[in-house]
């Protein structure tokens, strides 16, 4: 009896994964060459061939680590609204996609899943992207390009509709655009000149524009200047200036906005205590900032110990993890953190009850966990927006 030709398709990559890459253990030496994934895997979003959940860094199908430019997940939380993805940029220019499709976020033209990567068809000569709950962004010659649900008018497209996007479709009225970051339902632009624009959904004020409107259009954040880097949680935004000051605003129930409150912004504020800061990272409701000294301070959400502060508290202020040395990248889901370090290890800490954290096991460590060992050659990490699936690359 002849197979149906996806089931072939399947068999033969599922083999080839084996076969390239046979030794994924967190104690494996650094000698294997791809992108990891690990936990959650409903949709096929760690990129194996499957949709079997993963306890250890598995290798995602056929990518590896030095053609990888950027990586970014996206979607995650449970149920049948779940839709857990990631985009990887290659240094080619060009963007591949795997997972759920629920909204058309894989770009492909189609709204059906995949458990493999494949490249986003006609899209060359990209230098960003950044996948949002169900959409993605991605920059092209300075202008954005958009794609998935447009529910929220996330897409930027200035029409009003709310299908899926299935393809890449530019943003209205933005050039020189240096990063994008896109979060839940809402998308972010930082231009070459250090100026933030934003669109989308505007509830919480994430948009920084002093209301709560949506807008589907690209906007100016009013009195916000000479940024140098943005990241974005699921409802917030962080921003670094260049004389290392932290601005944040959104959602700050759990403290994410770091100026101790917890009360929403829709203007940009200072996050407090923080000076001479080299790097920032936003999870889904926290944020990370490495400083000058390469030490490390968190705030934001902490009820399953995500900030790695050894308390289940939610900090509405920096608190400094003496712990935590050398990181290199961040990234984490509703639950938990993974963070890259200087030795080419990765560690992670918070809740993981979906092996989210990579160990080879489902229990929530009291300090830290390694997924992958010093050595390992992984300099990045990043997690679907509010899931519980990590890669490293």
């Amino acid at each position: 009896m002849k197979l149906p030709a996806r089931i072939t398709l399947l068999t033969a990559l599922t083999a080839a994964t084996a076969l390239a890459a046979p030794c994924l253990t967190a104690h494996a030496a650094g000698t294997d060459p791809w992108v990891r994934a690990w936990g959650e895997n409903a949709q096929g979003q760690l990129g194996n061939g499957s949709v079997l959940a993963q306890q250890t860094p598995a290798a995602v199908i056929g990518t590896t680590r030095d053609d990888v430019r950027e990586l970014s997940g996206g979607g995650g939380g449970t149920g049948t609204t779940a839709n857990p993805f990631a985009v990887a940029l290659l240094k080619d220019g060009t963007v591949k996609s795997w997972g759920s499709n629920a909204t058309g976020q894989l770009g492909n033209g189609t709204l059906t899943a995949q458990s493999f990567p494949a490249t986003v068809a006609g899209l060359s000569g990209v230098s960003e992207v950044s996948a949002g709950a169900n959409h993605v962004l991605a920059v092209k010659g300075g202008r954005v390009l958009a794609w998935g649900s447009n529910a929220s008018k996330q897409l930027g497209t200035g029409q009003d509709t709310t299908n899926p996007y299935k393809a890449p479709i530019p943003v209205q009225s933005l050039d020189k655009v240096k990063d994008v970051a896109a979060g839940c339902d809402f998308s972010v632009a930082l231009r070459q000149d250090g100026t933030v624009w934003t669109w989308g959904k505007g509830d919480n004020g994430r948009l920084g524009t002093g209301n709560n409107t949506t807008r589907e259009t690209p906007q100016k954040v009013p009195d916000l200047v000479d940024v140098e880097s943005i990241a974005v949680g699921c409802d917030h935004v962080l921003a670094l200036t260049a004389d290392g000051i932290v601005k944040a605003w959104g959602k700050g129930a759990e403290g994410q906005l770091g100026n101790d409150s917890t009360t929403d912004s829709n203007k940009p504020v200072d996050v407090a205590y923080l000076d001479a800061v080299a790097k920032i990272f936003a999870t889904s409701a926290s944020g990370f900032a490495v400083l000058d000294d390469g030490s490390l301070a968190g705030w934001g959400k902490n009820t399953d110990k995500q900030l790695g502060d050894g308390t289940n508290a939610n900090r509405t202020t920096p608190v400094v993890l003496d712990s935590i040395k050398g990181v290199q990248s961040i990234a984490g889901g509703a639950d938990f953190t993974v963070a890259a370090l200087d030795d080419g290890s990765v560690i992670g800490w918070g809740a993981n009850a979906a092996a989210q954290l990579g160990d080879g096991t489902t229990t929530a460590p009291t300090g830290t966990t390694v997924a992958l060992p010093p050595g390992s050659g992984i300099t990045q990490v990043a997690t679907t927006m509010t899931g519980k699936s990590a890669f490293a690359y």
